[in-house]
């Protein structure tokens, strides 16, 4: 094995964002979507809805008439067959359903949890996808690696570690973010472990608390790799400063379909390197109309799964609400494929006075002032979403050293930079450092005062 070697696979990686790949991804649809309507009741069912038959998609271009599928119209089909799991898992899987191997599903946080079943058939995809990654991340044999993500169900911890499987000559320590900080530093510092996987949410209460648990910095852990996904924050600059010194480690970023990050100084988004596999669209939030995949364009991530196998669920034009910024110019880092920023998620947008915000937008703004704010903030609804009377209520922590004196000219700076990058100026509640609940999962940004 060449450990040199730029990709894990360097047979279809080099291709990706090519005139060639378009081309086989054309191939994959058209050859494929005849057994992907056949084999999964739900894809049947919404193309016979529009009155769309396989022969009627010829190319790419064609998936347009195919509407898109989401959370909504999820959990509108929940309410349709009485909850029924299972009923669900047959109208996505068709027979499939009697190969499912292992059941995850997203933390549910927005509502029912959406069920992501592993099925053995789709094993080698999973892997090859993984390895992919983890490549690109400077994962080699010898490298021992903390699994910190949640592993009760969710879909970044049990499947990841089925995912390394076969990636060579690597050790998991899967430890599992319910095990809480101080069992993952302190088993961390009895085995050993150079790779961190969790959430950047774990990796940074873990610089907290590390001083308290092993009275030395998280530095001495001796990480030199930082995986962090599953929510915001990896790619935002304060941040990775933070998470890279403190650690002395390499930070990646990944998630949000099938993509992580380069070693390049600056952050430029997450390379998609699944084209092979999933066809990656953009589409308007609102209208659902294509936006054509430009250098900058926004739209929600849309998938369809290509290869026919998919892991268990077939996605026909999918999308996981994510809203993604991406740049299909050659990235500086010289690795392929295009690259996508995660804006937010539809399920968690406001809007107030017709501008559309997301917490992740608020979190970017919150964490730019590092050290002078912990990062740590809430966003105080009076009533549901999306609509928000304004001003936005938020409450911030302020950092260490900062006195009450200082929080005149602080708030005035937060508050222009928030008109600035998100169009709002929000209503500013400071509270004192450390207040607010930290998490070893996902952080919740959203207090609903209305539900109290």
């Amino acid at each position: 094995m060449d450990l040199d070697r730029p990709y894990w696979n360097m047979e279809i990686e080099p291709k990706f964002n090519t005139p060639e790949m378009r081309q086989i991804q054309n191939d994959l649809l058209v050859n494929n979507i005849q057994g992907m309507y056949d084999a999964i009741p739900l894809t049947k069912k919404r193309m016979d809805d529009a009155g769309v038959k396989p022969s009627d998609i010829k190319s790419l271009d064609d998936l347009q008439k195919i509407p898109i599928y989401g959370q909504p119209e999820m959990r509108e089909l929940l309410g349709e067959v009485g909850f029924d799991m299972k009923e669900i898992l047959r109208l996505l899987m068709g027979d499939s359903i009697n190969d499912i191997y292992v059941m995850a599903a997203t933390s549910g946080t927005t509502g029912v949890p959406t069920p992501y079943p592993i099925v053995r058939a789709g094993l080698p995809t999973m892997r090859e996808i993984n390895n992919r990654m983890m490549w690109r991340c400077g994962v080699r044999p010898g490298d021992t690696f903390v699994l910190a993500f949640g592993l009760s169900m969710f879909l970044a911890g049990t499947p990841t570690l089925l995912a390394m499987e076969d990636f060579p000559g690597i050790t998991i320590l899967p430890i599992g973010a319910e095990a809480g900080t101080t069992r993952i530093i302190n088993f961390t510092r009895l085995f050993g472990g150079n790779i961190l996987l969790c959430t950047p949410s774990l990796a940074l209460h873990m610089i907290e608390k590390a001083p308290e648990i092993m009275g030395d910095s998280v530095k001495a852990l001796g990480f030199k790799t930082l995986i962090c996904g599953a929510e915001p924050g990896a790619g935002i600059p304060e941040v990775r400063k933070r998470l890279e010194t403190e650690y002395g480690a390499t930070l990646y970023d990944m998630g949000a379909g099938v993509g992580v990050s380069c070693d390049y100084p600056e952050y430029q988004g997450m390379h998609w390197i699944g084209d092979d596999l999933i066809y990656y669209e953009l589409v308007d939030p609102d209208t659902r109309k294509t936006v054509p995949l430009e250098d900058g364009a926004t739209g929600l991530g849309v998938f369809t799964t290509l290869d026919g196998k998919g892991g268990g669920m077939l996605g026909m034009r999918m999308t996981m609400g994510d809203v993604h910024q991406v740049h299909t110019s050659p990235c500086p880092c010289g690795k392929s494929g295009f690259r996508y920023k995660i804006v937010g998620r539809t399920d968690d947008m406001l809007k107030i006075k017709g501008v559309m915000v997301y917490p992740a937008q608020i979190k970017d703004v919150v964490e730019s002032f590092l050290p002078r704010t912990t990062g740590a903030f809430r966003i105080l609804l009076d009533e549901p979403p999306p609509r928000v009377v304004p001003p936005l209520k938020v409450k911030i922590e302020y950092g260490e050293g900062v006195t009450k004196g200082d929080l005149e000219q602080l708030q005035k700076e937060v508050e222009e930079k928030m008109h600035q990058a998100v169009k709002i100026r929000p209503a500013i509640e400071w509270i004192e450092p450390m207040s607010l609940e930290r998490s070893d999962k996902k952080t919740q940004y959203i207090e609903k005062l209305y539900e109290k």
